[in-house]
């Protein structure tokens, strides 16, 4: 598909560039460039003299990035991992200069909607689910090798699944008559073991991210990031970060509650606010999708924006 005719949409992208406050001279970061919608959303609000750097780790994402950085100066791409933030910051000379840093976490739609990526239940493919799919080893390697202790506590861990050893080790013994080498197969291992199907959802739902989340390391590569944040970002600079699921939230909204509340102190001193250096200050309360865009795209029900400010 050409870059032209991409039509995806990202959950909550009026609210989430808003809340960037883009200032028209600034620096921003897209950490999570996709197929683009958010960065030319901030794009469409920086002045001449504005900046955005946007970073992914997929290298389809180049294909529709090219399309900008080839027509527009302000926009610079690099592949790979939000994880980079300090890297890229340095080497773009923005090192505590950026104004504003945003993440949209997880799996895209259109990810989703290509059945050779290997992360959809609903299409039959090769089982992959690598966001790069020339780094590490796929699902189906991994689910090749790994034990079923190794594979339960994974189900357990990234997925909250309650059946996680009966899944583990409906997988193990299916992988005894063949491998497991495509997401249609897993999903009917895992549906025909999993006891108890929660309504309005796919029984596959839970292993699937939980493989998935794995095989990426989505939630280290997420808390890697957010230790960066606060050195990269300018003073008044903003993190907006949209999840999709309770353990990416989670890590979120702790980690700016924790800077927000700033330096641990023992229990009784007599400290003030102040002295606790907070470093971030939480921007209103959590952002959901409304009725209307919920209809339109259901994978917006469980979007949650979180935003914070740098102090000074």
């Amino acid at each position: 598909m050409e870059p032209a005719e991409e039509t995806h949409r990202p959950v909550l992208l009026g609210a989430a560039v808003a809340a960037l406050a883009i200032r028209p001279q600034g620096v921003y970061v897209d950490g999570t460039f996709g197929r683009g919608g958010h960065s030319h959303e901030i794009l469409r609000r920086l002045a001449p003299g504005g900046r955005l750097i946007a970073l992914d780790r997929d290298p389809q994402a180049f294909v529709f990035a090219k399309e900008i950085q080839k027509d527009d100066e302000r926009f610079t791409f690099v592949r790979g991992s939000f994880a980079m933030l300090t890297e890229v910051a340095e080497t773009a000379g923005v090192m505590g200069r950026v104004d504003g840093i945003l993440l949209d976490l997880g799996v895209s739609s259109p990810q989703l909607d290509q059945p050779e990526r290997g992360f959809s239940f609903l299409r039959d493919g090769p089982l992959d689910m690598r966001m790069d799919p020339d780094a590490g080893p796929s699902a189906a390697d991994w689910l090749a090798r790994a034990d079923t202790d190794e594979i339960a506590d994974v189900l357990r861990r990234y997925g909250e699944e309650r059946h996680a050893r009966r899944i583990a080790r409906a997988i193990v013994e299916a992988r005894r008559e063949a491998p497991i080498l495509t997401t249609g197969r897993l999903a009917q291992v895992v549906s025909e073991a999993n006891p108890a199907w929660e309504r309005h959802k796919h029984p596959a739902t839970r292993s699937f991210q939980a493989i998935r989340i794995y095989i990426n390391g989505e939630l280290e590569e997420l808390q890697r990031c957010l230790d960066q944040v606060v050195a990269v970002l300018a003073p008044a600079g903003r993190l907006v970060v949209i999840s999709f699921h309770s353990l990416e939230d989670r890590l979120v909204k702790r980690f700016m509650r924790r800077q927000a509340q700033g330096d641990d102190f023992p229990p009784g001193l007599p400290v003030t606010q102040a002295q606790l250096h907070p470093r971030l200050r939480l921007v209103g309360r959590a952002i959901r999708a409304d009725a209307v865009e919920t209809a339109a795209n259901p994978r917006a029900r469980s979007a949650v924006l979180r935003v914070a400010e740098r102090l000074s």
